[in-house]
């Protein structure tokens, strides 16, 4: 019997069918006005900072434990947009879990099946954003890949990632989506997460 809660990020195992089925570890959901993320240190889920505006995540929110996103994304985004000097930003990889099902508290795992995501560049740094349905879910998981889903899911959930940082009255360009890519590629970003992790554990 455990005596100590795993650290959600490297205690937690991404399950036996990954990248195809992953299990996520959620820190937000819909229902949250404030931006709660992982304290990496201790495992425990921290205040990151109050929403700026009334836009509220339009998905649960969270991370793929035991990834990391540092060289091998870097090089897969540099690859695929074009662009030069991209880092990986040093978190797990982000995930952004569609379901139906109202779940209104964060700090749960969840079984999520990927089927895209965003290439979001965060001030130089890859930020993807993986995109997934619950797997079980009677509506949503019938859609097999980011081409599926109603455009409307995907232009509010691009609307939240390029607004989430402003500050009311300034303008942001340290945030772009160079593209919404499909099944196939969120795969590639996820698998080379996961080496990306090997090499920092090891």
């Amino acid at each position: 019997m455990m005596k100590f809660q795993a650290h959600p990020w490297h205690g937690i195992n991404i399950g036996k069918d990954a990248p195809q089925i992953l299990m996520t570890f959620i820190e937000m959901t819909p229902h949250d006005s404030v931006k709660y993320e992982i304290d990496k240190q201790s495992g425990f889920i921290k205040v990151d900072r109050p929403q700026k505006f009334s836009n509220i995540v339009p998905a649960l929110y969270g991370f793929v434990p035991q990834t990391y996103c540092s060289e091998m994304v870097a090089e897969y985004c540099m690859e695929k947009s074009g662009r030069t000097e991209i880092v990986g930003d040093g978190d797990p990889l982000d995930i952004c879990v569609l379901t139906e099902r109202n779940i209104t508290h964060g700090n749960i795992i969840v079984p999520a099946i990927p089927i895209g995501g965003f290439r979001m560049i965060d001030d130089g740094e890859a930020d993807d954003k993986i995109i997934a349905v619950l797997k079980g879910d009677e509506v949503f998981e019938r859609w097999e890949d980011v081409r599926d889903c109603p455009k409307s899911i995907i232009d509010r959930l691009r609307h939240y990632f390029l607004t989430y940082k402003n500050i009311p009255g300034e303008s942001n360009t340290r945030v772009v989506i160079d593209e919404v890519y499909g099944k196939e590629e969120a795969l590639e970003v996820i698998s080379r997460s996961r080496l990306d992790y090997n090499n920092l554990v090891k």
